[in-house]
C-alpha cells in the first residue's frame, strides 16, 4: 500500500492558524481565597505553682502573686522544690 505524502508547509500553516485561534482566549478569572479567617483567641494570665516535674500544683489569679509565692514556699518546705511561673490560658466566650 502506498502512503500519502504529507506536505510540511500545509501542516505548518494549519498549526499556525490553530494557534492564532487559541490566543484569543479570555483572561482567567481570579480565584477567591478559600483560607478561613483566623479566629481570634483571647488569653488570660494566671500564676501557676509547679513542682520539679513541671506538674501544675496550684493556680492563682494574676493579681495574687504573693499568695502563689507563699504556696510555693510552703510546698518547698517539704521534699521537692516548687516555683511560680506565669501561665496563659484561652478564654472561652459563650
Amino acid at each position: 500500500m502506498a502512503r500519502k505524502v504529507v506536505s510540511r508547509k500545509e501542516k505548518r500553516a494549519e498549526a499556525e492558524a490553530a494557534e492564532k485561534k487559541t490566543k484569543k482566549k479570555k483572561a482567567p478569572t481570579k480565584r477567591k481565597s478559600r483560607a478561613k479567617a483566623a479566629k481570634e483567641v483571647r488569653l488570660k494570665a494566671y500564676w501557676g505553682v509547679f513542682n520539679q516535674s513541671l506538674k501544675r500544683v496550684a493556680l492563682f489569679e494574676f493579681n495574687e502573686r504573693k499568695k502563689a509565692q507563699k504556696k510555693a514556699e510552703d510546698l518547698s518546705a517539704g521534699k521537692s522544690p516548687h516555683f511560680v511561673q506565669p501561665v496563659k490560658e484561652a478564654i472561652e466566650e459563650s
